[in-house]
């Protein structure tokens, strides 16, 4: 079993959100401005195959998620809970 996610705050980009994680995930941080960037990091992959993510940033123990505009966040957030339960 993956980390949990504690809580999710908002940032002052309404189209990205911190996620704040019980575990550490990453030594460290790593960046990614689109999918191709994240080729080699199961991590990065999973997430960016979440449908709506534009970007993310992983860091020890949070994670932020930018989305498109017209992306909603509900199923982007229940989509990363599922991807970080499988295992991060």
């Amino acid at each position: 079993m993956g980390p949990t996610v504690k809580s999710f705050q908002n940032t002052p980009n309404p189209n990205a959100v911190k996620c704040i994680l019980d575990r550490k995930i990453a030594d460290e941080p790593r960046s990614y401005l689109k999918a191709a960037d994240a080729a080699a990091d199961p991590l990065g992959s999973r997430l960016f195959a979440i449908d709506g993510v534009t970007n993310i940033l992983i860091h020890s123990d949070w994670i932020t998620i930018g989305k498109r505009p017209e992306a909603q966040w509900k199923p982007i957030k229940a989509a990363l809970e599922r991807v970080l339960h499988e295992g991060a």
